[in-house]
């Protein structure tokens, strides 16, 4: 059964094994100061629950999101603002793979709340935008770092400076998103064919595989060389490895149990 606390639906699909969250807030999905807390208490459900291996976040209805609760900004104190971003991009700290599926606009937090994410499919009419230069302010929840990080300094400069809105077939070439649907039954179909990809894999090695990339990128090549090392020893000695040889060898289908 669905949680309906707030505007964000928390369902679970595939025995368990998979937590759906949806925005749900008007035709626009707009997200609030409460939208942001409860995607975090959301995580924080689903990362304590063991049964659960992937997560998808979509946005109900014709977008995604077309970004924040603009007026709601004014009711915080600027301080507060210091800690904006721990809760809606909650998803870069979960320890599971993480799939935005994007359907229309993906604009301002939503676009942060994406580039948090793992993995990023989206429909040929999807749009990405940082609009916030248009209200004198700049992104404020990781916007400028992982946008620069996953597109290139020079890119990042412009789309934030300039405002302006990035296609879908662009966001493709640049490496942004890993598919592009024609509709939104593509991308619902694009999103089972990922998902029953990741259930098929140890739970164990999909966890340390995102922690190792997560935190390689921003280290030095031979720190991040490491930690592949140590953590390839690592999950040599788990139950999910020796089940993987095994199966290999006896051409099967592996049953991962997470150990």
């Amino acid at each position: 059964m669905p949680l309906t606390g707030g505007d964000i639906r928390l369902e679970r699909s595939h025995d368990g094994r998979v937590a759906n969250l949806t925005l749900d807030h008007g035709r626009f999905n707009i997200i609030t100061m409460e939208t942001r807390a409860l995607m975090a208490e959301r995580f924080a459900e689903i990362d304590a629950d063991k049964k659960v291996a992937v997560v998808v976040i979509r946005g109900e209805g014709e977008h995604f999101t077309s970004g924040g609760d603009i007026a709601g900004f004014m009711e915080v104190e600027p301080y507060d603002l210091t800690d904006l971003g721990q809760d809606v991009t909650a998803a870069a700290r979960s320890p599971k793979p993480v799939i935005t599926a994007v359907d229309g606009y993906c604009f301002g937090v939503g676009f942060e709340l994406a580039l948090a994410t793992d993995i990023r499919l989206a429909t040929a009419r999807s749009e990405f935008a940082l609009p916030e230069m248009r209200l004198g302010m700049m992104p404020g929840s990781g916007g400028t770092q992982r946008l620069a990080r996953l597109i290139g300094l020079s890119r990042a400069k412009y789309h934030v400076l300039t405002a302006e809105r990035i296609k879908a077939q662009q966001a493709l070439d640049w490496g942004l998103l890993a598919s592009v649907s024609e509709d939104g039954e593509g991308l619902e179909r694009e999103v089972e064919r990922v998902v029953s990809a990741l259930l098929g894999y140890s739970p164990v090695a999909l966890r340390t595989a995102k922690e190792v990339l997560d935190r390689g990128v921003d280290a030095p090549l031979a720190s991040g060389v490491e930690l592949e090392r140590k953590s390839y020893a690592m999950l040599r000695a788990t139950h999910d490895f020796a089940e993987g040889v095994a199966a290999f060898g006896e051409k099967r289908a592996p049953k991962f149990t997470g150990r």
